[in-house]
């Protein structure tokens, strides 16, 4: 799960990332609604959790951008302002949960896990490919029958090999989609992930490596 925080509380917006990372999810940041677009329509991500009031741009201005891409995120909005006009005119926006400030970590961390697993109208519920079989609302995956226990990252790397219907992705597409900004785009994460989902994975071996160019099952 990749998420987008776009917030200019800095103090607030860390402590939201680490908190959510320690949940096993991929967060990047940013402080104004300029860069926040700009960032959400760079890269794929499944939530954005949105301030409302914004510097550079305003977050009804965001929400609308990502609202007319029609393929884009999941959006949690935040703001100061609690009353029900509030909230009424948030989702009327077209964000898909409102929060008021101030909020429990614990409600915010649900919100966002809520909005992750609600499958979008246009893709699959469930994917399925050589034997393999991966809920992503559920969190669920299995070969042949049997299930698998994967770590978040190997969960996301199956994911997203699987999305992909036999098409090659590279190590930099899975380093965007299943990692966050902060990953060393020259480390070897990918490759050792890889790796580790392949044994889990078990004979016969099911993801090709194309050298230079990525990977595929």
């Amino acid at each position: 799960m990749r998420v987008l925080i776009v917030e200019d509380e800095t103090q607030l917006a860390s402590v939201l990332a680490r908190g959510l990372r320690r949940r096993g999810m991929a967060v990047d940041l940013a402080h104004d609604g300029a860069s926040g677009l700009e960032m959400a329509q760079i890269n794929h991500y499944d939530v954005v959790v949105l301030d409302r009031d914004l510097p550079a741009l305003h977050g009804d201005e965001v929400c609308r951008a990502l609202i007319a891409e029609r393929t884009g995120p999941r959006i949690l909005m935040l703001t100061a302002a609690g009353s029900i006009g509030d909230r009424v005119e948030g989702l009327a926006i077209g964000a898909d949960d409102y929060l008021p400030k101030p909020f429990h970590f614990a409600e915010l961390a649900a919100r966002v896990g809520a909005l992750a697993r609600r499958p979008q109208a246009s893709t699959a519920p469930v994917l399925s490919r050589a034997g393999i079989t991966l809920d992503p609302s559920r969190r669920l995956a299995s070969r042949d029958g049997t299930p698998l226990r994967l770590t978040n990252k190997e969960f996301g790397v199956l994911h997203v090999l699987l999305a992909a219907g036999g098409h090659i992705v590279s190590a930099e597409d899975l380093l965007e989609r299943v990692w966050d900004a902060n990953t060393d785009p020259f480390t070897n994460t990918v490759r050792v992930t890889v790796m580790k989902l392949r044994k889990k994975l078990g004979g016969p071996p099911v993801i090709e490596t194309l050298p230079g160019a990525g990977y595929k099952i």
